[in-house]
């Protein structure tokens, strides 16, 4: 028998999806899979991909509800119509791939909830980390583990302006308008740069990793424009690397929640940080994503490929088609199959950041003043903020510099001391402060 694709979007991915489609030589199942219907904006624009002119429709809610159709490949990307028309595939009995981590980190309790109802999957291998295999091994090979962290760099536009940052000794604005140039950052670069789109990710990742629900809310999101080229310099004179890493990790066990229901505390959060260069993720450059994923028995695995792209996530999504294919061939399989599809209900309970215990780097800018380390220090201690180190680094005009790395410490009373700092009358500025791995 053959399934009949419904593909909505024919740009970068959907372009590369449709190729793989066509090509049916990398898998025999490809043989099976017809593309039935395309929705685009434009009939009339002229494509490098060869298509029956029949199939091209610019009504996509006509094809996510066509009768004929059996996967509903959603690729347009962006809020709506996106979910509509997802909601509306899901209606229809349709089963659905996407790419869209926007989609499924805001709306992904509609989504499974109406996917479960109806009894069809939603499948969303491509969207976080492109080609990267990171949400079949988080819901199918890991399932005897206990996650104990989820680590990832988990954009690629950040990390390649962070490692040009650090290769070239260039500041944020210079080498972002570049990336622009080059196309590796978008005209209106927030999403990236402001670390929305990690949090959507690491919102998906959290969610599988610890089997409940996530609020997007939630997740404590910070982006990379406060990173100096001063920043850079001093993290790799104390041994680090700048990266923009999103974190899900288990603090505790919560109290029970909605009845049987276990909730984990979990901490969950975006931000740059100073990541040791003996770390699996220091290495990792340009453009490429890493997962780092530490449990029980596992210990650590990690994942490691290109993040985005026509190829990459064109791979991930025909995947993602090849499975629900595979399973709606057999039929002895239940449906939904309890390892493709999402069941959990209950929301996870996350920890606020002002509990978080870890350490920092933070730089000050002082008036060349006796005794301002020691008030430092002291105003550090008053706060329970023990100190690894506390360095003046240089004079710039009137100003001294002065780097400071704590040990582990509360977020909250690291807080509080920064609070008092910047009321001293020795200190004209605290430049940057930046969480340490």
């Amino acid at each position: 028998m053959a399934f009949k694709i419904g593909l909505l979007g024919l740009g970068t991915v959907g372009a590369g999806t449709a190729e793989i489609l066509l090509s049916r030589d990398s898998h025999p199942l490809l043989q099976e899979l017809e593309i039935y219907r395309v929705g685009v904006r434009d009939i009339s624009r002229t494509r490098s991909l060869q298509l029956p002119e029949n199939v091209l429709t610019t009504d996509l809610e006509d094809l996510a509800t066509d009768p004929e159709v059996d996967i509903v490949v959603e690729l347009i990307g962006g809020l709506e119509p996106a979910r509509s028309l997802i909601l509306k595939a899901i209606a229809s009995g349709k089963h659905v791939v996407t790419a869209n981590k926007a989609v499924i980190a805001r709306y992904g309790s509609e989504i499974f909830d109406a996917a479960n109802e109806k009894g069809v999957y939603v499948m969303l291998e491509a969207a976080v980390g492109g080609g990267i295999p990171v949400i079949q091994t988080l819901k199918q090979s890991l399932g005897a583990n206990r996650i104990k962290t989820v680590t990832g760099i988990v954009n690629g536009t950040t990390n390649y302006i962070l490692t040009r940052m650090q290769s070239e000794g260039a500041d944020f604005a210079e080498v972002l308008a570049d990336a622009q140039q080059l196309g590796y950052a978008e005209a209106d670069p927030t999403a990236d740069v402001d670390g929305l789109d990690a949090a959507d990710k690491i919102a998906i990742l959290a969610s599988l990793a610890f089997g409940g629900r996530i609020k997007l809310a939630d997740v404590h999101c910070e982006g990379i424009r406060q990173v100096s080229a001063a920043d850079i310099d001093y993290a790799d004179k104390l041994g680090f690397t700048i990266k923009l890493l999103a974190i899900a990790e288990e603090k505790s066990q919560s109290s029970k929640q909605n009845g049987d229901e276990e909730a984990e505390l979990l901490s969950i959060r975006v931000h740059p940080t100073l990541v040791s260069k003996t770390h699996p993720l220091a290495s990792v450059n340009g453009v490429y994503n890493a997962i780092l994923i530490e449990g029980e028995p596992i210990g650590q695995l990690m994942l490691y490929g290109r993040g985005a792209g026509a190829g990459p996530t064109a791979s991930a999504v025909v995947s993602d088609i090849l499975n629900v294919a595979a399973i709606l061939k057999t039929e002895t399989v239940p449906i939904p199959h309890p390892l493709l599809s999402c069941t959990h209900q209950h929301y996870c309970k996350i920890a606020p950041m002002q509990e978080l215990v870890t350490r920092f780097y933070a730089r000050f800018l002082t008036r060349d003043s006796p005794g301002v380390i020691g008030k430092l220090g002291t105003c550090f201690g008053d706060r329970k903020v023990s100190l690894e180190s506390i360095v003046q680094t240089g004079i710039h005009g009137n100003l001294a510099e002065i780097v400071v790395v704590t040990h582990d410490v509360r977020e909250g009373d690291f807080q509080q001391a920064l609070a008092e700092i910047r009321a001293m009358e020795a200190v004209d500025s605290i430049a940057s402060t930046l969480r340490v791995l």
